[in-house]
């Protein structure tokens, strides 16, 4: 069996089946995150002074930390379906750990004032309205969010995270436990049990759980978080051998703005400081040589930082008709014969290309030894400067590099070493780029790139290379001739002021600050179907100008810009000759300059005056009439219009017609 090519497939779609992408070298994305939030009486005291108007400033920080985690399992669902949570409260009046477990055995006073609400596993809809209903109702929470009179093992806490590691996530490459907590000196009075709870966190440690503290500080109360007393030994910080670890934070969880002193605030710097801990994505390529020169190589990997969303498909659903709930659809091609409509086996299938008239046909050992270009490597063929690398020559997203240490040990170094060099002498170098196996082979610059921080010191771009790919001569169209007129230093400073008066907050585009509304749409209606809720009615879309707000700013600059312009437009006009009239249809007419800048007179046709209207053209249009005017009459209106006005009469009747459809369209 001979499978024909196909030319007309888009260009994802043909380097599908082109490149056959190993999965073997990409680092898996999974990640499972269990939340262990303390349920002190400190952690469940609300802010002394809060806005009655607003529900949320009187959070504590417990359910703070229960919405916290809500948002971020709605986030995951979407971003990361196959990733893991759970929620576990410790210090509560009830315990509970996996009841109904009768092959293990275990039973809720295992783990005495431990209460497990969400075990850890992929969240489902029925968990996600189960966590709402506990931030949303405050008779349900109370209920469960009884701080217990005795102090909680925190030895125990840990054992209890790692049995629930061992048992649902065994496998998962990235485990994190995010301790959120006020207490940072339990028990104070007992050393066995501080060493005991040590012990416990190194037995998380090299099961390859990373512990994440997030410690509460109550500016209001005049506390502040020391580190020091316990959990310094507690958590570890990340091992400069696994450079994907995240590196525990020093900053205090506390509201963002000291002066409010409320659980609004402490509920966006706990977001933010999930956020700043997200999980290490999925390698684009791993572990792939790096060839500096001859006999000098180093391993990278290569991860895309910054890529256009968009709604991504991860299940087929149907609607089957004797029920309204949907359902996972199963998935089964099979490829039949054309003449005998007996199953073809994939061995028996060969790619074919048409050549001279026949089919040449491929096996898909064949086509692998024709696509081989050599094994995944990035090479370096020379360097240049930053000048000569055009801003224009971008074909597809550039992809960010980082040293890796698994194959060749030095490569931090020598990589650091490559970066600022390049950095200092503002040099690209020019690569030979396979990314991976099968791939087609690409020139490339590769780039670097300077760390990026914003005002609260936080990293907003990391420091590192960036391979560019480079168009090829056929990819690059010269660009239209264009003679644009210079605008005179008035205009420009009229318009200077506006943009100033618009710019925004420090003169700094933030893009997280403006999320796709198209995307969040499709999101808010995938949740409301999941979670059985009402449909929203209108998106919310913070792209949309801000249109009092700009009249407020600039509206009387606008004003003052318009009328500048219009006088130096009109100057420019009288002494370029290019002036404007009107001419017999109610159109506008511009005469050429002539060679001594006097525009000529434009001559009136024949007929102009005696010639059909638009309004007896479009009344024989809809007549099918067209045909009864004259050859001179045709010609006379598509003039007017500015169209070809050539052929014979069938061929004017035509044009006509092809206008008024497509001014009907545009109407």
């Amino acid at each position: 069996m001979a499978e024909q090519s196909n030319y007309g497939r888009g260009p994802d779609e043909e380097e599908e089946e082109e490149e056959d992408i190993d999965e073997s070298g990409y680092k898996s994305s999974k990640d499972a995150v269990l939340f262990a939030i303390d349920v002190s009486k400190s952690m469940l005291t609300r802010p002394e002074s809060s806005d009655s108007r607003n529900p949320d400033a009187a959070l504590c920080p417990t359910v703070a930390a229960l919405k916290c985690a809500y948002a971020l399992m709605q986030q995951r669902i979407i971003s990361n379906p196959n990733d893991m949570m759970g929620i576990l409260l410790f210090g509560t009046e009830k315990s509970k750990f996996q009841e109904g477990d009768e092959e293990t055995g275990r039973g809720g006073l295992q783990y005495p004032h431990c209460y497990l609400l969400t075990d850890l596993d992929v969240p489902a809809a029925a968990d996600v309205k189960h966590l709402r209903n506990m931030v949303e109702d405050e008779e349900e929470a109370s209920e469960l969010l009884q701080a217990s009179d005795e102090e909680v093992s925190m030895a125990n806490v840990l054992f209890c995270a790692n049995q629930i590691f061992t048992t649902k996530a065994p496998n998962f490459s990235s485990r994190r436990l995010f301790l959120v907590t006020d207490n940072d000196y339990p028990h104070a009075s007992n050393r066995d049990a501080r060493n005991s709870a040590a012990v416990r966190a190194k037995d998380l440690y090299d099961l390859g759980v990373t512990i994440e503290l997030f410690p509460i500080s109550h500016p209001d109360r005049g506390y502040t978080f020391d580190r020091s007393k316990f959990y310094n030994d507690i958590v570890y910080s990340a091992t400069p051998a696994d450079p994907d670890a995240p590196a525990p934070l020093s900053a205090d969880i506390k509201p963002a703005n000291a002066s409010a002193k409320d659980g609004i605030s402490l509920l966006q710097a706990l977001l933010s400081s999930v956020a700043s801990r997200a999980a290490p994505q999925r390698a684009l390529f791993s572990n792939i040589p790096f060839e500096i020169g001859p006999g000098l190589k180093i391993g990278i990997k290569g991860f895309i930082l910054i890529k256009r969303q968009a709604p991504k498909r991860t299940k087929y659903v149907y609607l089957p008709p004797d029920s309204a709930k949907a359902q996972l659809a199963v998935l089964n091609t099979t490829m039949l014969a054309e003449d005998t409509a007996r199953s073809v086996e994939k061995e028996e299938v060969r790619k074919a290309y048409k050549f001279g008239g026949e089919t040449v046909s491929f096996n898909e050992e064949e086509m692998g030894k024709i696509r081989n270009f050599g094994d995944p490597v990035l090479r370096m063929i020379g360097f240049k400067p930053m000048s000569q690398l055009p801003l224009w020559a971008n074909l597809k997203h550039n992809t960010f590099v980082y040293p890796s240490e698994e194959d060749y040990v030095g490569s931090t170094r020598v990589f650091s070493a490559l970066h600022q060099k390049l950095l200092k002498s503002e040099k690209f170098g020019l690569a030979w780029f396979i990314p991976r196996r099968n791939a087609v082979p690409i020139l490339a610059a590769v780039y670097p790139g300077a760390e990026e921080r914003n005002e609260e010191g936080e990293q907003v771009m990391p420091p590192g290379l960036w391979v560019k790919p480079l168009p090829f001569a056929d990819d690059i169209r010269e660009p239209p001739e264009t003679n644009p007129i210079k605008a005179p230093d008035e205009v420009i400073d009229k318009m200077r002021v506006i943009v100033q008066q618009l710019q925004l907050p420090k003169a700094v585009y933030d893009p997280h600050k403006y999320p796709n509304p198209t995307l969040q749409w499709f999101y808010k209606i995938l949740q409301a179907l999941a979670l059985e809720e009402d449909l929203p009615e209108k998106a919310e879309d913070k792209t949309v100008p801000r249109h009092r707000q700009i009249h407020k700013r600039a509206g009387q600059y606008v004003v003052d810009f318009g009328q500048t312009l219009d006088e130096h437009f009109r100057k420019w006009q009288k002494d370029s000759g290019r002036d404007v009239h009107p001419t017999a249809n109610g159109g506008a007419k511009r005469s050429k300059p002539t060679a001594n800048g006097v525009a000529k007179k434009v001559k009136q046709e024949d007929g102009d005056d005696d010639g059909p209207t638009e309004e007896d053209m479009r009344s024989a249009y809809e007549k099918d009439a067209l045909s009864k005017f004259t050859v001179a009459n045709l010609k006379s209106f598509l003039q007017s219009k500015g169209m070809s006005a050539t052929g014979k009469k069938a061929d004017l009747v035509d044009a006509v017609t092809r206008f008024f459809e497509t001014k009907m369209e545009v109407d």
